[in-house]
């Protein structure tokens, strides 16, 4: 079984060879050990990610798929981390789990890994744990749940949860009414149903090229989600036979042709962060300017919530994916590979579109120019981003007065109270929400609009913080300022009454004051005491050594791979 990395366990007759078998037979045969490979299962189950709940189903067909291609399938439960539920974000540990998942991944008898993820922070956990081991791996995306109604209307997970909350803080809706909504939200296993984070991070796993071709944006509840990923589990065995690694098949080239299928999809802000953070621990050299220049002039083609109308289960029954990489085919790195050990562009032939409502077409786009804004100026001196298919095409270039938060306590104290001195034209600021000031860079950037402001009829504002959005939220939302507040960043310096400049096509977001009266100024005594101070544990760790947005915000020592070896021996 020398072949085989497991083998370096299993194989001999000495004690500790023994001892590794002997403990493993509780089930497996003696011919487990013959020179099969052995196929990992990292499996973010768990019944407080509820999204993710279903995976162990799906863990059984991968299970099969192995067993069939004539490898030994091994379930490994790994942390995972629920979007809805974890306080007091789940930023604050994607990079823990990352760890944890990197570490127990080298510290196995294993050959090859599945990884099985679904929720936001879920996916890029574990190809980012992947990318550091460089064991053979390949990504099951759990899929987006099935379209819920309420009185008729379909529901879009998170989108409607903000529309519908700023109506009843409007007075436009009841709390009786908005309640009623609740249990007809979620309608079956799986994660949301927009284009928010979970879809985007799912969909573009497999434009980097680490999917099954075909699989991504596969409802949950879906059976041709368990046929593909049984024949994810035979692939993964092919895989080991190949030794196709991460870091033989991902390149720059993949992950710019990540970038455009996120402008042409409309996918989640937070695929800046995360595609960021996974090409630093491949050391492939990735910027944050590279989604602005490789991801404004790409058209959008999905008119999905929160930039459009229809939803995830729409956008599979349209084509899904694949029809919509045909139509910007020649925007793509044709030598960037998959799984399969084919291009991405190879497996693109048969991608249609079947409902031109859902997916346009590259001649009749929903909007001519989509991705990530990437800006600067002396409120962004590292960059800042803005999705502006999202926004609101009146606010892209605006001029305010600043109505500023030190936290998001403060924001939630004052928002509501009548005396705030704010109207249409302000921009609301909140700062203390990045990696370190949070800590963890929660999604708080989308800030609810101001009750006396919703009973006029505003629906939309610029906002401006250095923490994250959901990928299901809307409006122009300017967020990821980098250096955020709490490491030293100008966004600590902006008092309210200062005038704040945003200009989108001229990629510039400044304070309007003189440049030495920004520069003799120093942060408020509030602003300094929002920030966390943590004591101890992973908090204080993270904070420590958190980078910042515009590198992805992993650990500074996270970035890099160490690969799969193990020197010595546990007995």
């Amino acid at each position: 079984m020398a072949e085989h990395r497991s083998g370096q366990w299993y194989s001999g007759t000495d004690r500790n060879a023994y001892i590794h078998r002997a403990w493993m037979r509780r089930g497996l045969p003696a011919h487990a050990f013959d020179g099969r490979p052995h196929i990992a299962i990292a499996n973010t189950a768990s019944d407080l990610t509820p999204c993710n709940a279903h995976l162990n189903e799906v863990a059984e067909s991968v299970k099969q798929g192995v067993y069939e291609a004539g490898g030994i399938p091994l379930n490994l439960p790994v942390v995972s981390l629920g979007e809805t539920l974890v306080r007091p974000t789940a930023m604050l540990w994607r990079n823990m789990a990352a760890m944890a998942i990197e570490e127990m991944l080298r510290a196995n008898p294993i050959d090859g890994v599945v990884l099985l993820g679904g929720c936001d922070k879920t996916i890029p956990a574990l190809l980012m744990a992947a990318a550091s081991v460089d064991l053979p791996a390949v990504v099951v995306p759990g899929g987006p749940m099935l379209t819920g109604t309420f009185r008729g209307q379909p529901l879009g997970c998170g989108t409607d949860v903000w529309r519908l909350s700023e109506e009843v803080r409007a007075g436009t809706l009841s709390e009786a009414e908005f309640l009623q909504s609740e249990s007809s939200m979620i309608r079956s296993r799986g994660h949301c149903n927009t284009m928010g984070t979970a879809s985007t991070m799912g969909l573009l796993a497999e434009a980097l090229g680490t999917v099954l071709p075909g699989l991504a944006g596969t409802p949950a509840a879906d059976s041709r989600l368990l046929e593909r990923s049984h024949e994810t589990g035979r692939l993964v065995v092919e895989m080991v036979a190949e030794h196709r690694t991460p870091s033989s098949l991902l390149t720059r080239g993949s992950f710019l042709n990540a970038i455009v299928a996120l402008a042409a999809i409309g996918g989640s802000t937070n695929a800046v962060v995360h595609l960021l953070a996974i090409a630093g621990r491949l050391g492939i050299d990735l910027k944050q300017d590279d989604f602005d220049a490789t991801g404004a002039d790409v058209p959008l083609l999905v008119d999905l919530q929160p930039s459009g109308r229809f939803l995830m289960e729409d956008f599979f029954r349209a084509g899904g994916l694949h029809a919509v990489l045909r139509e910007v085919r020649d925007l793509l790195d044709p030598a960037a590979l998959t799984v399969t050990g084919k291009p991405l562009v190879d497996h693109l032939g048969v991608g249609q579109i079947w409902d031109r409502e859902v997916i346009r077409s590259r001649a009749e786009p929903l909007q001519p120019h989509a991705g990530i804004a990437v800006l600067y100026g002396n409120l962004a001196p590292d960059g800042a981003v803005i999705k502006p298919a999202a926004a609101s095409p009146h606010l892209l270039h605006h001029r305010g007065r600043a109505v500023v938060f030190d936290s998001i306590e403060d924001m939630h104290a004052r928002i509501d109270d009548p005396e705030l001195d704010v109207d249409a034209d302000s921009i609301l600021v909140m700062r203390g929400c990045g990696p370190k000031g949070y800590p963890g860079m929660p999604e708080v950037a989308n800030m609810p609009l101001p009750a006396k402001l919703l009973r006029h009829g505003v629906r939309d504002m610029v906002r401006i913080c250095d923490g994250r959005m959901s990928g299901t939220a809307y409006g122009t939302v300017v967020l990821h300022v980098a250096p955020e507040a709490a490491a030293g960043g100008p966004l600590a310096l902006v008092r309210s009454g200062d005038f704040v400049i945003l200009d989108v096509a001229a990629r510039r977001l400044d304070i309007d004051i003189p440049a030495e009266e920004l520069a003799a100024r120093l942060p408020d005594a509030a602003t300094v005491t929002a920030y966390a101070k943590p004591r101890r544990g992973w908090e204080r760790l993270y904070v420590e050594t958190v980078q910042q947005a515009n590198t992805g915000a992993d650990l500074d020592f996270l970035v890099g791979s160490t690969g799969d070896r193990v020197s010595r021996e546990s007995h």
